[in-house]
This record gives structure tokens, sequence and C-alpha cells, in this order.
């Protein structure tokens, strides 16, 4: 039946009705107490929606797995930084990992407090810098040597000392897909293990700086442990070498990266997770932190469209839907697939294989081929499964397209938590341009080709 023997095929919704927040009733599918029609009666697909319970449950069953090792929890806000999101987590007392000063921006809106909010990233500016020392933020995870020497900058310039953590890159596969991998030596992540000492020793007699202690983190969508294990011995080895040269460590940040299973397979041990945490780095008598972001979100959303049209394609047939690579792009990026559920259980399932494909005017525009769908049609609507995570984060208006809705359910109620940004709100960012005069003592030179 499959022409081409590299074709993963996927059977439609072998996971994303796992959560008990998200199944059928009346043969419609639900999100908690309401339909997904419904939404869509309301809101035009593509939208994301996302359960207000799961996120809580996912919240508090990793806090109860983590409580034997005293670990605090902040959310990675890359993974999904809508305000409502961002607000729900907070309340429930998670601190925010963030990369950006618009990260922090967002984090702060949403009722965070500063003093649990980690600046992590390679990329730090100086205006970002100090952005978070006036907002009073609790560490830096420094990436290199010169990262270090501009917060030091700054503090000095503000009179203020940078609370900093090294974070330190072990040299560890975590053996997840080659592009959301960050611990391994050529990665852009961290400090080189072999590195890390003279620098700490450095930072420790920076007056500017409260050096707190290390940082590690090896990756995203990482479902071993073993990798974990071995991080985090290289940490622990590391602490102890620097104490033992007098310089203190108090604090260990152990990064994210928990992994979700998208279709068949065993979920991530959070259990098993907390004893290697006890077992590697627990003696240490450190502050613990970990920064899970997908694992508490990804869940819990689903991205809800429509078919447009199908047609014949090969040996399989292709529905084209009003969701495209601007609104999910995991699959374009990672080759990712996402579950499928039909939102109306209608129709016994096709032996024939559906290609899922979005309008956007690229042919890396495919969600996938999946098998066990009932009979597609115009107008037959679909959800993505386990979309929470790093779907509306990194959506886009690519091909003018619309920026994708949000919609949070909570029991019975829903809410529209972002609007549809349309062409009308991104042509009023370009309408007003103004020609202005070079500056008399700047005189443009070209370049010469190389």
């Amino acid at each position: 039946m499959i022409s081409e023997p590299a074709r993963k095929v996927h059977t439609a919704g072998s996971s994303a009705g796992k959560l008990a927040q998200i199944g059928y009733g009346g043969g419609s599918l639900m999100i908690e107490g309401v339909h997904l029609e419904t939404i869509a009666a309301e809101v035009a697909t593509p939208f994301y929606c996302y359960s207000a319970d799961a996120i809580r449950m996912a919240f508090r069953d990793l806090s109860e797995a983590l409580t034997p090792t005293g670990v605090s929890i902040c959310f990675a806000v890359k993974a999904n930084g809508n305000l409502s999101i961002l607000r729900l987590l907070a309340e429930l007392g998670s601190g925010m990992d963030i990369v950006s000063s618009g990260e922090l921006e967002r984090a702060l809106a949403a009722g965070a407090a500063a003093s649990k909010v980690i600046f992590s990233g390679v990329g730090k500016s100086k205006m970002e810098i100090a952005q978070a020392l006036r907002a009073g933020i609790r560490q830096f995870n420094v990436e290199s040597e010169a990262e270090l020497d501009a917060i030091i900058s700054v503090a000095k310039g503000l009179g203020k000392r940078a609370p900093v953590a090294l974070r330190i890159n072990p040299d560890v596969d975590a053996k997840t897909h080659a592009k959301i991998s960050t611990g391994k030596r050529d990665d852009k992540f961290g400090i080189a293990f072999t590195d890390a000492p003279a620098l700490y020793a450095r930072a420790a007699l920076a007056p500017e700086v409260d050096l707190v202690g290390l940082a590690v983190h090896i990756g995203s969508q990482i479902l071993d442990l073993a990798p974990y294990r071995a991080a985090f011995l290289r940490v622990a080895d590391l602490v102890e070498s620097l104490r033992n040269a007098n310089l203190p460590v108090r604090r260990l940040d152990l990064g994210g990266g928990l992994g979700i299973q998208y279709h068949q397979g065993p979920g991530f041990d959070v259990r098993g997770y907390a004893k290697v945490i006890l077992e590697s780095v627990g003696y240490l008598g450190c502050e613990l932190t970990v920064e899970p972001g997908r694992w508490l979100v990804g869940p819990a959303g689903l991205l809800i469209t429509q078919v447009l049209y199908v047609k014949q394609t090969g040996d399989h047939l292709t529905a084209i839907v009003d969701a495209g690579m601007n609104d999910l792009m995991r699959p374009a990026l990672y080759d990712a697939m996402h579950p499928v559920l039909p939102l109306r259980a209608e129709g016994p399932a096709q032996a024939k294989l559906y290609q899922v494909a979005g309008p956007v005017c690229e042919s890396s525009d495919v969600f996938g081929t999946y098998q066990g769908l009932p009979e597609l049609k115009p107008g037959s609507q679909l959800a993505f499964g386990c979309a929470g995570a790093y779907g509306a984060s990194m959506s886009s208006t690519y091909n003018a397209r619309d920026l994708v809705a949000e919609v949070l359910v909570d029991q019975d109620r829903f809410a529209l938590i972002r609007r549809r940004q349309t062409t009308q709100d991104l042509l009023a960012l370009e309408i007003d341009t103004k020609w202005r005069a070079a500056s008399e003592d700047r005189t443009f030179q070209p370049s010469r080709a190389v």
C-alpha cells in the first residue's frame, strides 16, 4: 500500500485522546466540558485550544514527583508564552525560565515574581541585561565569557550585583533530534566543561557578580533518563572540584527537556527523573531548579483545522486543510508528526491513507500521512493533538496569513485568549513609513563583493 518505504504513517488519534480532559461526548470531540464544534462555530479555524485542567494536573503531578528532591519548577516560557497560560502557571507557584526581554515582560505581565525568573539563552543584549537587573530577576544563566563581561559592565553601570550561574556544556548526547540538542560539545550552548573552572574562579572575584552556581540543559523532547544521569553526574563532579578550590556553589539549575509521547509508547517517567536527581546531585545540598516546558503544556493543547479540499495524490488522498506550517511549524522544522482526531466521530475508519497538508506555498507544508481517519471531505474538522507547546509560540504570518487565534477552556466555559491577528492589523504597522535624509557625516560606501 505504501510506495515509499521511508514514509511514516501514523494511526489517527493514537495518543491525542489519552488525557481525561480530551475525549468524545455524544460523538463530538470535547475539551473538558466544552464541545470543540461549539468553539469552532464562534472562533473560525484554525485556532489553538488548551485545557486549563490538564495544565494544572501536569504541574501538580510533576511537583508531587519532585517533592522529595526539593526542586523548584520554572516553566520554559518559549514553549507557550500566552499570558493566560503563564498566569495559570504563576498562580500554581511556578517560576519562569526566559530567553529574551520580551519573555521577561510577558512573565511579569502575567503576575510572575521577578525573583522567580531565570534568564537563559546565548544572545542576551546589554539592553536586555539591564532590563532584567532592574527587574530583580533570580539569576542569569551565563553561556560565554563574553556574556559574563557584558553582565559585569552593565551591572557596574547600574550600581548593581548580578546573580549569575554558569551554564555548562557537559558534552552529553541526549539522543534527541539534532535541531533540539543543546548539550553536545559542538552545540552553540553553554561553556565548555574544561573551561568552566577558570571562568568560575574569575567570576567569583568580580564585585559586580553574585556567583550563585551552575546550570545545565542538554536538549528537548528527551524520553530516556540515561542522558540526564550522565549530565548531572558530570555537574556533580564539577561542583565538588569547585568546592575543593574554595569556590562556593549554592544553586544548580538542571534545565528541562522532559519529553512527551506524540504517538504510541511509554511517556516520560517523572518519578524516575526525580530519583536520578536525588542520586546524582541530591547529596550536594544545593538549591535545585528544573525548567520544563513541553511536558507541562504540550498534551493540553489542540490545533483545530478544517478540510478545504480532498484530491488524489499518487497512491493516497491528500486533504488540504486551512491550518498551515505558519500555524504549526514543528512538522516542517523537525519532521514531527502530531496525532489527529476528527471533531466528529462519525463513520467507520478508512483503510485509505490521507496525507494532511496545509495551504502554504511550500512543499514542506505537510503535517503527515495518516490511516484510520473517517472519510474526509470539505468541511470536515480535525484536531492536531499534543499541540500546546511550540505551536502558537512559533506561529507566524508567512504568506500574509492571519496569526492563529488561541482559546482556553476551563471546565464548562471557554475564552478567546489571543484574538486572530489579521492582515489589516499588520498593514497598520507599515503604512505610515516616512523617508529620512541620511546624516551628512555618514556617507554610504557600498561594500566590495567577496
